[in-house]
C-alpha cells in the first residue's frame, strides 16, 4: 500500500516571522513582538511551505532581505510597506506573473528562477536592481522566455547580472539594450548564432563574465578562441578564467589570420578585374612573319614648297634617267633636274657620261 503524505499549506503569521530569524537578532526582554518584528532586517522563511503571506509583513519596516525559496507561492506577495527591501529570493514557487515589485525603489537583486513565469516584464520602476536571476523556468513545450522592451530599456542603466539559463532561448539579441551587463548566464539554452553574439559583443564593452555552457554554438570550431577575441573584456568564459598570456596568443594569431585573408581577397579582386590574357610561352617563340613592304610612289611625295597640281605636271613630262649603256645618248638637262628635284636635292651638278 502507497501512503501519500500531503505537506500542509502554510499561512504567514507574526509567530511565524518571529522564528525566523538569525540568532544574531533577538528578541530583548523588555521589547514587545510587534516592536521586535519591526527591528527586523532579514527574515529567513525559505522552505515552509508557505502559500500565502498576507499582510504581515507590512509590520516589517526595515526589512532589507527576504528569503522566500522554495515554498508554495502564487504570486509575488504585496511588499507596499517594506520599500527598504534590498535582496528578494523567490526561486522555486509557482510564480507565473512578475507584479507587485514596483513600490521597492532599493530593490538591488531579484531572484526568480524555477517558477512558470514566461515574460520578463514589470520591472519597469527598478531603477537600482543590478542582478536578475530568471533561470529555467518551467515554460510550455515549445515556448521560450520572452522579453518586455519597456523593462529591458528600465534596467539598461543599472542591471550588470543577468540569468537567462534553461529558457529554451534560441536568441538573445533583445538583451543588446543592457549596455552595462557584467555577467551575463545563458547556458542550457539554444543558441547558434556566433554572428549574433559577435554584435552583443561589441556593444557589451563591460562584459567580463559569460557563460554559455550547453548551447548548440559550443560545439562550433574554435568557439572559446573567437569569443575571446571578440570580448575584449572578457576575464571569464563558461567558468574558465582567461589568463593575459592566452588572450595575446589569440588576438596575435586573429590578427595575422586577418591580413592574410585580406590579402588573399585584394589579389583575387585584382584578378577578377585584370584577367590574364596573354599565354607565356616557356619554349622558343616563334618566328616573325615579316610584313609586307609598301611600295614606293613618287606620286605621294611633293616637294615641300611645290604645289601638288605643278609638281603633277613636271612628273608627267619626265621620266627617271638610268644609266646609259655604251652607246646610249646623254639624257637631257630637264630629266636630270626633275630627277634631282625629287630625290630632295638641288640642282644637280655637272656630271660626264660615257
Amino acid at each position: 500500500m502507497m501512503i501519500v503524505v500531503l505537506s500542509a499549506m502554510v499561512k504567514l503569521t507574526l509567530d511565524f516571522i518571529a522564528r525566523g530569524t538569525s540568532g544574531y537578532t533577538q528578541k530583548k526582554r523588555d521589547e514587545t513582538l510587534p516592536q521586535y518584528i519591526r527591528r527586523l532586517t532579514h527574515l529567513y522563511l525559505e522552505n515552509k511551505n508557505i502559500d500565502d503571506v498576507g499582510d504581515c509583513l507590512s509590520m516589517c519596516k526595515n526589512l532589507t532581505v527576504l528569503y522566500l525559496y522554495d515554498n508554495q507561492l502564487n504570486r509575488v506577495p504585496c511588499l507596499n510597506s517594506n520599500s527598504a527591501i534590498t535582496h528578494l529570493y523567490l526561486q522555486n514557487n509557482n510564480i507565473s506573473l512578475i507584479e507587485n515589485l514596483n513600490t521597492l525603489p532599493q530593490l538591488q537583486k531579484l531572484y526568480l528562477g524555477g517558477n512558470t513565469i514566461t515574460v520578463l516584464e514589470g520591472l519597469d520602476k527598478l531603477k537600482k536592481l543590478q542582478e536578475l536571476h530568471v533561470e529555467h523556468q518551467r515554460l510550455p513545450a515549445g515556448e521560450q522566455l520572452l522579453f518586455d522592451p519597456r523593462t529591458l530599456n528600465a534596467l539598461s542603466g543599472c542591471l550588470q547580472v543577468l540569468n537567462v539559463s534553461g529558457n529554451h532561448l534560441t536568441g538573445i539579441n533583445d538583451l543588446s539594450q543592457l549596455c552595462h551587463l557584467n555577467s551575463l548566464i545563458a547556458a542550457d539554452n539554444l543558441l547558434n548564432d556566433m554572428k549574433e553574439l559577435a554584435q552583443l559583443l561589441a556593444t557589451w564593452t563591460s562584459l567580463t563574465r559569460l557563460d554559455l555552457t550547453g548551447n548548440p554554438i559550443c560545439q562550433q570550431t574554435k568557439y572559446k578562441d573567437r569569443i575571446i577575441v571578440l570580448g575584449s573584456s572578457l576575464e571569464w568564459l563558461d567558468g574558465k578564467h582567461i589568463t593575459a598570456t592566452a588572450r595575446k596568443f589569440l588576438v596575435n594569431w586573429h590578427a595575422n589570420r586577418e591580413e592574410n585573408r585580406k590579402k588573399f581577397q585584394e589579389n583575387l579582386m585584382r584578378e577578377e578585374t585584370y584577367p590574364t590574357s596573354v599565354h607565356v610561352h616557356t619554349g622558343d617563340l616563334p618566328p616573325l612573319r615579316s610584313a609586307p613592304l609598301r611600295q614606293r610612289s613618287i606620286s605621294s611625295y611633293v616637294m615641300p614648297g611645290l604645289p601638288r597640281k605643278q609638281f603633277d605636271d613636271i612628273l608627267a613630262k619626265s621620266h627617271f634617267p638610268q644609266k646609259p649603256r655604251s652607246g646610249a645618248s646623254r639624257p637631257s638637262e630637264e630629266s636630270v633636274e626633275v630627277f634631282q628635284m625629287t630625290r630632295g636635292g638641288g640642282r644637280p651638278p655637272q656630271q660626264h657620261w660615257q
